[in-house]
C-alpha cells in the first residue's frame, strides 16, 4: 500500500498540490481526473521522483520513502509516459531490458527471461526484434508498459493513456489495464477522460486548479 500524507508542491508562487492525503491499496486502480492545470501530471511526476515535493510524507507499507532520492533502489512507481519515450535505435527486446541491465545490474539470463515473459503477457512476443518505428501506436504503448514493468515497480502509472486514441483503441487500453489488475498490478491512471476513468477505477481522485 502506498500512502501520501500532507503533500505540497508549488512552482514559484503557484500552488499545484495542497495538503494532499491519499491511499493507494495494493492491487487497485486509482484514476486521477480533472482539467489541465489541475496538478494531475505534477502529482504523477512527484510520485515517480521526477519532481520533488516541497513537504509531506510518502509511505510504502508503512515505511517512509523519498521518490526523488530512492530512484536507484527498489523502484516504487514506474511511469508510462504519454509520448512513450521509447529508444528509437533499440529493438523491443533492448528497450525492455536496458533498465534491468544497466540500472538493476541483472544477469543476461534473468533480464532476457523477464523480457520474454512481459512481452508474452502484453501480447508483443512476436515483436521482440522489431524497432519502434515498425510498431503501431497500441504496440508502442504495450512496449512502454513492458519497459516500466521490467524495473519491478510496486505501482504502474500512466500519463493520459487514451490521449488522441479512437474509441476502439481506447477500449483496448481499458481491457489491458483491467487485465493487469487481474494479475495483481497496482495502477494509477492520470486522465482527462472521466468516462474512461469510471470504467477502470476502484477509486477516483478529482483535482482542480488551486486559486
Amino acid at each position: 500500500m502506498i500512502e501520501l500524507k500532507n503533500i505540497n508542491k508549488s512552482f514559484g508562487t503557484k500552488k499545484v498540490i495542497n495538503n494532499l492525503d491519499l491511499v493507494i491499496p495494493d492491487g487497485q486502480i486509482l484514476a486521477i481526473v480533472g482539467p489541465s492545470g489541475g496538478g494531475k501530471t505534477t502529482l504523477l511526476r512527484t510520485l515517480a521522483g521526477l519532481e520533488k515535493a516541497d513537504s509531506g510524507t510518502f509511505l510504502q507499507d508503512g515505511e517512509p520513502f523519498d521518490p526523488a532520492s530512492d530512484k536507484h533502489q527498489e523502484q516504487v512507481v514506474g511511469v508510462v509516459f504519454q509520448d512513450f519515450q521509447l529508444f528509437p535505435h533499440l529493438n523491443v527486446m533492448d528497450n525492455i531490458t536496458i533498465g534491468p541491465r544497466l540500472v538493476l545490474k541483472e544477469e543476461k539470463e534473468v533480464y532476457t527471461k523477464k523480457a520474454q515473459n512481459l512481452a508474452s503477457l502484453l501480447g508483443i512476443e512476436e515483436l521482440l526484434y522489431s524497432y519502434p518505428f515498425q510498431l503501431s501506436g497500441g504496440q508502442k504503448q504495450r512496449l512502454a508498459i513492458a519497459r516500466a514493468m521490467a524495473m519491478g515497480p510496486k505501482v504502474l502509472a500512466y500519463d493520459e493513456p487514451t490521449s488522441a486514441l479512437d474509441p476502439a483503441l481506447r477500449q483496448q487500453v481499458e481491457s489491458l489495464i483491467l487485465e493487469l489488475k487481474a494479475d495483481g498490478v497496482t495502477q494509477i491512471v492520470v486522465t482527462h477522460d472521466l468516462v474512461f476513468a469510471e470504467n477502470i477505477a476502484d477509486k477516483l481522485l478529482k483535482v482542480e486548479p488551486i486559486g
